[in-house]
């Protein structure tokens, strides 16, 4: 099959005075596993369902390969739908399901059948091809909604969270399959949910959507490593975020050896100057506070916020070693909340200011590697400055 390239070109949406998505602009590449993720009501599924013809923008085109396709229906359009309902026909078996676009087109009876048990066998379903849509499971059902899509060989398959109404462990197993067919394919799919865990796991690319904006597009490392907004930051997995003011900024070599910037902030709900918080891999992030804030690198009292993954966190009993190091945030608190979870342990801290934290610690073997903290524990939490990150002005 033959990938297309995706262009939402400055799209706008409303509907009566609600703005459902506000100038989208954006290019998806061939045979790219892109998602659009975000809250119920940001936009995601409208663009979706711009994208597939279902919905007409009020400015804007959608480009398949440098052609506008606005002006064509569903059906001319080279892409199909999966939907989250299956929309499989109940009267009908696997079989007829997926052959049944085959024959709205009147192709050969000999083409069809070849066809039919070609992509039944792609979604692993051989041995349920004359069974009929109630003595599927929900996960079964989906494959035959996949299949029938797929059977009509289009550039883009278009779905529309098809995984939301199956259980978290039939999800699980079928974003697997899902990723395995898209590898074995190479059409470009464009996949909507607001489950994080899923479009970080699957996508080569994800644009976070929030009222009707795309705040953010980036590989998964990206949006999680490095979030453009708080929002983004919140989303996006748990985080740690605080308010703070620029104290100063200079040069800085990063871990890689590679020219960075490191600011030292003041934070007012950690009660002190942190020692440093860093914006890595910052130049095009500190670039971007220029335009808006004309920052300099010297100015002091830019309002920011930054984030810290829990994961990013140590806690320990005893004061952490730091080796001399100047860049090592280290704050005393109390454990107020301990939540086991088998693979790791979810702390919620209470430092010395009032502010709680979140802190996550792997368990890496049987005995852990480490003392036990419990409840009610006085402990030290601390992080690298490189682990933190500036997200935005908030009072851009």
């Amino acid at each position: 099959m033959k990938a297309s390239q995706v262009t939402i070109d400055h799209v706008s949406k409303k509907f009566g005075d609600f703005v459902a998505l506000d100038d989208i602009n954006f290019t998806i590449k061939p045979g790219e596993f892109f998602s659009l993720l975000g809250p119920s009501g940001c936009g995601k599924t409208t663009l979706l369902r711009i994208i597939a013809g279902f919905e007409f923008p009020d400015d804007g085109a959608v480009l398949f390969d440098d052609k506008n396709i606005i002006s064509l229906p569903p059906n001319k359009r080279p892409s199909n739908t999966v939907f989250q309902t299956y929309a499989l026909f109940p009267h009908l078996t696997v079989y007829d399901n997926v052959a049944f676009p085959l024959k709205l087109k009147k192709v050969p009876k000999e083409e069809i059948d070849k066809k039919v048990r070609e992509y039944v066998h792609l979604v692993q379903l051989d041995q349920h091809i004359d069974k009929k849509p109630n003595q599927l499971s929900g996960g079964q059902k989906q494959r035959v909604a996949i299949a029938r899509a797929l059977i009509n060989e289009p550039k883009v398959l278009l779905l529309d969270e098809p995984l939301s109404a199956l259980d978290a462990k039939l999800r699980a197993n079928l974003l697997i399959d899902l990723d395995r067919l898209h590898d074995q394919i190479g059409i470009t799919f464009i996949y909507v949910t607001h489950d994080q865990s899923e479009a970080l796991s699957v996508s080569d690319r994800i644009a976070v959507m929030d009222h009707g904006h795309v705040l953010q597009i980036g590989t998964p490392y990206e949006i999680y490593e490095s979030p453009a907004t708080q929002f983004v930051a919140q989303f996006i997995g748990e985080t740690n975020l605080f308010d703070a003011e620029v104290v100063d900024c200079v040069p800085h070599k990063d871990a890689k050896g590679d020219d960075d910037y490191m600011a030292t902030l003041s934070v007012p709900e950690l009660g002190k100057q942190a020692p440093l918080a860093t914006d890595t891999a910052a130049e095009a992030a500190l670039d971007r506070y220029m335009q808006v804030t004309d920052y300099d690198h010297t100015d002091k009292g830019q309002k920011v916020a930054f984030t810290i993954r829990p994961e990013k966190i140590r806690i320990t009993l005893e004061p952490p070693h730091t080796g001399g190091r100047t860049d090592i945030n280290v704050f005393k608190g109390i454990v107020e909340e301990p939540i086991y979870s088998g693979f790791q342990s979810k702390f919620y801290v209470k430092l010395e200011t009032g502010k709680i934290i979140k802190v996550f610690k792997q368990h890496t073997d049987y005995m852990d590697d480490g003392p036990v903290i419990h409840w009610k524990d006085s402990v030290y939490v601390s992080w690298a400055a490189e682990d933190a990150y500036i997200v935005e002005d908030i009072n851009k």
